[in-house]
C-alpha cells in the first residue's frame, strides 16, 4: 500500500485533484471560524458545553462545529441535503421532474439548479429560526447570546447564514467536479473529523473529573474499533451475479463468449440514508425555535421525544434509514435498464431468460440486499449511539459519525484507486478484497 501511495505524485491529474480537494476543505474549515456579527461567542460556547445530548449538539456535529461558534457557515450543508431530498421525492410524483431526470446531463443540470433554489429558500427559513432562537437564549452564567436583537440583527443573520450555505454548496460542487470524491460528503466528513480531537479532549477531562470510568472508556474504544471493522467489512461486501456473454460475429471479428459477473453491493446507498434521516429529524428542532415550547405542553412533549436517545426518536430514525436505503437504491439502480443493457450486449444470467425475467431477478436480489444493508446501517447508527447517549459521550464517537467517516473515506479511496488503475498503476485495494454474500 505504501508503494501505491508513493505512485500518486507520479500522476499529474490525480495530484492536482487531491491538492484542489485539500485546499477547498481548508477554505471550508476557515469559514467555520468566521463569526456572525452581533453574537456573543463566549456565551454561546458556554451554552453548547452545557447541552451535550441535545439535538443541537448533533446538528453542530454535522456543521463541523460551526453552529456552536455561530460562524457564517453555521447552517452547514444540511439545507442543500434537505433540498436534494425534496427534489428526489418530487421526481417520483411530478412528471416534469421525472422527464428531466431521464434527459441525461441537461436534465441533471436543471434539477441541480432547482436544488440550489430550494437550498436558498430553506437557508432563509432556517436562518430566521436560528436568529429568533439566539435572541431568546442565554448562557448558564446568565449572559445573553445576543446583546442587541430586533429585525436588524435577524436580517443580518439571515443574509450571513444564507450566504455561507450558498458558498458551501458551491464549494461542494467544485470538489465533486474538479477534485476527488463527493464534495458534499467530504465536507460533512471534514466537519466530523475536525471535531474528533475536541471531543476526545472533553472525554479526557470527564475522566480526570471522575465522571467517566476507565472501564467505560475501554468499552467505548472497543465498540468504536468493532463498529469501524464491521463497517469496512460490510461496505466491501457484494453479491456477484454470474453473467455469460454469447459469441457474436461483427464483420470479420468474433466478440463475446466470456463469463463475468454483475456486482451488487450490500449497501448500495452508502452513507446517504443516515445523513438524510438526520437532516429530516432536525426539522422539529428548527420549528420549535419559532415558538416557546415550554408554554405548550403537548408541543414540549413532542420536542422532548425527538431528542437523540429517546425511544420514539430511535424508531423514527430507523424507519427513515430503511426508507432512504430503498428509495436511493431505486433512484440510482433501475433493474430494467440493467437487463436491457445486458441484452443489447448479448449477455444473460445462466438459467434466467433475457429481458423482463432478468429484470425481475435482479430486482428480487437487490430488494433482499437492500433489506440487509438497511438493517446493517440501522444497527451501526442506533446501538453505539444509545451507548454514547447513556454514557454522556460526544456524538463524534457514535455509530452515525463513524459510518459517515469510514464510508466517505472508502469511497474517496476507491476513486483514487480508479484514477491510478486507469494509468496502469497498482491501486490501494488488493484484488479480490470484495466479499461474496
Amino acid at each position: 500500500m505504501l508503494g501505491s501511495i508513493q505512485n500518486i505524485p507520479k500522476i499529474p491529474e490525480l495530484k492536482k485533484r487531491l491538492i484542489f480537494t485539500l485546499l477547498m476543505l481548508i477554505v471550508y474549515r476557515l469559514g467555520c471560524i468566521l463569526p456572525t456579527p452581533g453574537i456573543n461567542g463566549e456565551a454561546l460556547s458556554e451554552l453548547f458545553h452545557s447541552i451535550q445530548g441535545n439535538p443541537l449538539a448533533l446538528i453542530d456535529m454535522f456543521s463541523g462545529g460551526a453552529l456552536s461558534r455561530a460562524s457564517v457557515m453555521a447552517l452547514g450543508i444540511m439545507p442543500y441535503i434537505t433540498s436534494s431530498i425534496i427534489l428526489q421525492l418530487l421526481a417520483v410524483v411530478v412528471p416534469h421532474l421525472e422527464k428531466l431526470r431521464k434527459e441525461g446531463e441537461q436534465g441533471r443540470k436543471k434539477i441541480t439548479q432547482y436544488t440550489r433554489y430550494g437550498t436558498i429558500i430553506l437557508s432563509i427559513i432556517q436562518g430566521f429560526g436560528i436568529a429568533i432562537s439566539l435572541e431568546r437564549m442565554s448562557a448558564p452564567s446568565g449572559a445573553m447570546i445576543v446583546a442587541s436583537g430586533g429585525w436588524g440583527f435577524r436580517l443580518l443573520t439571515i443574509i450571513t447564514l444564507t450566504a455561507g450555505t450558498a458558498f458551501l454548496m458551491w464549494l461542494g460542487e467544485q470538489i465533486t467536479e474538479r477534485g476527488i470524491g463527493n464534495g458534499i460528503s467530504l465536507i460533512i466528513f471534514a466537519g466530523i473529523v475536525a471535531g474528533f480531537w475536541p471531543a476526545f479532549y472533553r472525554v479526557l477531562r470527564l475522566m480526570s473529573a471522575g465522571q467517566i470510568s476507565i472501564f467505560l472508556m475501554v468499552i467505548i474504544i472497543v465498540v468504536m474499533v468493532a463498529v469501524t471493522t464491521f463497517v469496512v467489512f460490510m461496505e466491501r461486501g457484494q453479491r456477484r451475479i454470474p453473467v455469460q456473454y454469447a459469441k457474436r460475429v461483427v464483420g470479420r471479428r468474433m466478440y463475446g463468449g466470456q463469463s463475468t459477473h454483475l456486482p451488487l453491493k450490500i449497501n448500495a446507498a452508502g452513507v446517504i440514508p443516515p445523513i438524510f434521516a438526520s437532516s429530516i429529524l432536525s426539522f422539529p428542532l428548527m420549528i420549535s425555535n419559532f415558538v416557546d415550547v415550554n408554554t405548550i405542553p403537548w408541543l414540549q412533549a413532542i420536542t422532548n421525544s425527538m431528542n437523540p436517545g429517546h425511544v420514539i426518536y430511535n424508531i423514527i430514525y430507523v424507519l427513515f434509514i430503511i426508507f432512504f436505503c430503498y428509495f436511493y437504491t431505486a433512484v440510482n439502480y433501475n433493474p430494467m435498464d440493467i437487463a436491457d443493457n445486458m441484452k443489447k450486449q448479448g449477455g444473460f444470467i445462466p438459467g434466467i431468460r433475457p429481458g423482463k425475467s432478468t429484470a425481475e431477478y435482479i430486482d428480487k436480489v437487490m430488494t433482499r440486499l437492500t433489506l440487509g444493508g438497511a438493517i446493517y446501517i440501522s444497527l451501526v447508527c442506533i446501538l453505539p449511539q444509545i451507548l454514547m447517549y447513556k454514557a454522556n459521550m460526544p456524538y463524534y464517537f457514535g455509530g452515525t459519525s463513524l459510518l459517515i467517516v469510514v464510508g466517505v473515506a472508502m469511497d474517496t479511496a476507491n476513486q483514487i484507486e480508479s484514477h491510478m488503475l486507469m494509468r496502469h498503476y497498482e491501486g490501494f485495494m488488493k484484488k479480490g478484497i470484495g466479499k461474496h454474500r
